[in-house]
């Protein structure tokens, strides 16, 4: 067995180091984290047919422990030619959403691990990839027979992603598979080194990049990358004929045309880079013929290290390279005009161009955004949607255009700071057309519109229509507030009748799916999963709504034990668990988007568990960090912070609820980085737990989580911001947890384990518990539930004892 690494200090204990095997949590945290989920759902566009798709809860340290290559960003399995951190689903099965049945598929493959699932163009096949001990295979599934046939070997390569893609007229497959002859991979932990690895910067040009992970580090590893990117492409039929379509190269992606007639290429060059990941790597996009001969090439993107600085920077030359969704074979992109520079002041930032095949002629412009350019929704030659955006003043901009005549300027329909949920006028809804690409529902000659509805009292979920020359919408159907919480999916029947299919959940419902007729209201029960957290279902829960005491509005969301009474007076010890988030306005960072109708659903992370031990738990807690105008919201980090904190135990302490003395805060990433700031920085808290953060921010020099500055540019926020700096005044305990293998940028394992050192060194009672094989979030069933015992009896030496 497998032994977990604890370092902990107190003044008690002699030794700083304990070996422990994997520990189990208290029955009553067990069996709500053991509990079997139901599966997941797949719906066809019509709601006619329908997939479940089972999936365990966790995967097994064996799993975590295959071997696994980290390069160039990616973690792949060098063995089965896959992400090495994919999780699998292990059982499918075919589902009648009008009888409500369930039917077994015939013929799957045996201890299936079951990933990259698609539907046909006609829905009457599901394709997807098998994984087994020696690699990746292609199977598919006849809906009408409920039989699956095995496609290709187990030689496709998964590395870069989905190893397949659907001809247009479902007669079968293009695949990357692995090349005949491939190199064996060199062994990096044991290859002598011919020479130091050396990395220039002699013309002395700016490349302020995040801390990226699973970065190049040598000519090895470069060998590595390219012998494990690199593909040859087939066509497969269903009867698995294959022929070589394409020769072997370093293939990212391929991209059919929605008529079929091309096929577009992006394909990796070299020169690779040691600062930046495979997707900075030089591209090639192109598009092949139905036979793979080339037709022309789009774009060859170099290697992108250095870009001028702000987050919404880009690279100069065309980029969102992709095909019109309403056209045969029309590629759309977009070229900055601002040099890609976010500092530039400029009246417009980015051009969206079209060009035809076979792409002879010269492109043609379609529009200028104002601000960066972000995505199109396209309809048919008269009308599409634009919206484009800008981080710095979190502004978005949707307007609607003429794709036939760029002459007439775009119409502006809605601009709003896109984190106010409560002005969110929707999003356009969308119908698949004859290519099975989604394009703007125009049923009626109106555009129509789903929102989620979000009022200071609730979630209302609506449908809106606009008639495109008035750019106005008007109210077509609004969810009442009743004692659910329902969330709009899609329309999946809009011929005749308008059956809308809704996800429908409360505190105590496991979330469902029905489908109601807006025509004649009628509803019908499409699902009927069983909830399987029985054991939270009398548990109190209330969504507080109350202020900080520079009057920003916060909510939170509490849950009390079944069997407590709100009036005897009792005092009980609480978890708060939270995350901040940055805001660039008050009126946004004080809206309420929680409801006490959300179904209680006990996640791996989740604090809730701990309702059951006889705590309060106050989960979802506002944290808002405000940076108005020219102030940014780090300006005030660790004010703000405190001050969130003490609202919300003063909220629940005027309740009556808790002794404030015996609480604790938790939080995971950002909310890691959150909890040691509140130690260190308030003695509002008996206990801390932070898992898998970051707390030395001259680790992440050049930006972090939304701080756009570099440390030379703020040292003092990045100086008080870190946990690290301020360890001196750090006296609370804290528990810190970390993946061993976390992957996540800026959260690098030596973040906890230098935080120990200096917390250890300073006399500060904590304690650091590693998990091996984890990455930012944990998979194994052994590791989360060793976490929540740690946990468990974290909270009980300091709260309840």
């Amino acid at each position: 067995m497998r032994i977990v690494i604890l370092s902990l200090l107190f003044p008690f204990f002699v030794h700083a180091q304990v070996n422990i095997t994997y520990q189990k949590p208290h029955e009553d945290i067990l069996k709500l984290a053991d509990a079997e989920r139901p599966p997941q759902i797949s719906m066809n566009t019509d709601g006619s047919k329908a997939i479940l798709l089972y999936r365990s809860n966790y995967v097994g340290l064996a799993e975590l422990a295959e071997t696994e290559m980290r390069l160039a960003g990616l973690r792949i399995n060098p063995v089965t030619n896959i992400s090495s951190r994919a999780r699998f689903y292990h059982k499918i099965s075919l589902y009648d959403p009008e009888k409500m049945t369930e039917t077994s598929i015939k013929n799957l493959p045996e201890n299936a691990r079951i990933t990259h699932i698609s539907w046909s163009k006609k829905q009457d096949m599901i394709a997807f990839t098998n994984t087994t001990s020696k690699g990746v295979e292609l199977w598919v599934v006849d809906y009408k027979k409920a039989k699956a046939q095995k496609v290709t070997d187990d030689d496709l390569n998964a590395n870069m992603g989905q190893p397949y893609v659907w001809n247009s007229d479902d007669s079968g497959f293009l695949v990357r598979r692995l090349p005949k002859g491939r190199p064996g991979l060199i062994d990096t932990d044991n290859s002598i080194p011919t020479g130091p690895i050396v990395s220039v910067n002699e013309a002395g040009t700016k490349a302020q990049n995040r801390t990226y992970q699973d970065l190049l580090k040598s000519p090895a590893d470069e060998a590595n990358f390219e012998t494990l990117a690199t593909s040859e492409i087939w066509r497969v039929d269903l009867k698995g004929k294959q022929t070589l379509w394409r020769k072997a190269g370093m293939y990212r992606s391929m991209s059919p045309a929605p008529g079929g007639e091309y096929i577009m290429i992006s394909e990796i060059n070299r020169p690779f880079s040691y600062i930046v990941p495979y997707s900075r790597f030089p591209t090639t996009f192109y598009v092949l013929d139905p036979k793979g001969e080339m037709v022309q090439i789009i774009e060859r993107v170099p290697l992108t290290e250095e870009l001028p600085k702000g987050f919404m920077s880009v690279r100069t030359g065309k980029r969102s390279i992709q095909w019109r969704d309403d056209r045969p074979s029309t590629l759309v992109y977009v070229e900055a005009l601002d040099e890609g520079d976010a500092r530039k002041e400029v009246e417009q930032r980015d051009a969206v161009f079209q060009w035809n095949a076979p792409f002879t002629t010269n492109s043609e412009e379609l529009l200028r955004t104002k601000l960066r350019f972000s995505s199109i929704t396209w309809g048919n030659d008269t009308v599409a949607v634009v919206n484009e955006y800008w981080w710095n003043s979190r502004t978005a901009r949707t307007l609607t255009f003429n794709p036939a005549n760029t002459d007439l300027d775009p119409v502006l329909f809605n601009e709003r700071n896109y984190q106010d949920r409560y002005a969110d006028p929707g999003r356009f809804i969308t119908v698949k057309n004859e290519y099975n690409r989604n394009v703007l529902d125009l049923k009626d000659g109106m555009l129509w519109l789903m929102g989620d509805g979000y009022r200071p009292n609730g979630k209302y979920p609506f449908i809106d229509a606009i008639y495109p020359s008035e750019q106005k919408s008007f109210r077509v159907f609004q969810a009442s507030g009743d004692d659910t919480l329902q969330s709009f999916v899609r329309f999946v029947s809009r011929d005749k009748d308008d059956w809308l299919l809704i996800r429908i959940e409360s505190a105590q419902m496991y979330p469902n799916y029905i489908k109601k007729n807006l025509r004649t209201h009628e509803i019908k029960q499409v699902t009927d999963f069983e909830n399987p957290f029985a054991a939270l279902g009398n548990v109190h829960k209330e969504v507080l709504n109350y202020e900080r005491a520079d009057g920003l509005p916060l909510s939170a969301t509490l849950y009390l034990p079944e069997d407590y009474d709100t009036t005897s007076g009792e005092k009980l010890p609480m978890i708060m668990w939270a995350y901040p988030r940055e805001y660039k306005d008050r009126a946004s960072a004080g809206q309420v988007t929680a409801s006490s109708n959300q179904f209680t659903y006990p996640h791996y992370g989740s604090p809730i568990y701990w309702v059951r031990r006889g705590y309060a738990v106050l989960d979802n807690t506002a944290f808002p960090i405000v940076g108005e105008g020219d102030e940014e919201p780090n300006d005030s980090f660790i004010e703000q912070l405190v001050g969130n904190a003490k609202a919300a135990i003063d909220a629940v302490d005027h309740l009556g609820y808790i002794e404030r003395e015996r609480v604790a805060v938790g939080g995971h990433s950002y909310g890691a980085f959150m909890t040691a700031n509140l130690l260190t920085h308030s003695d509002l808290f008996a206990a801390g737990i932070a898992r898998s953060g970051a707390y030395n921010r001259s680790l992440t020099p050049f930006g972090f989580q939304s701080e756009e500055r570099n440390y030379w540019e703020a040292p003092e926020i990045y100086h008080t911001m870190s946990p690290f700096s301020n360890a001196d005044k750090m006296k609370t305990p804290l528990l810190l947890i970390h993946g061993a293998d976390d992957n996540n940028s800026g959260t690098y394992p030596m973040q906890s384990e230098r935080y120990f050192n200096a917390l250890k060194g300073l006399g500060a009672p904590v304690r650091l518990v590693m998990l091996p094989l984890e990455s930012h979030g944990y998979a194994a069933r052994e590791s989360v539930m060793h976490m929540l015992w740690e946990q468990d009896e974290w909270l009980g030496k300091f709260l309840k004892n």
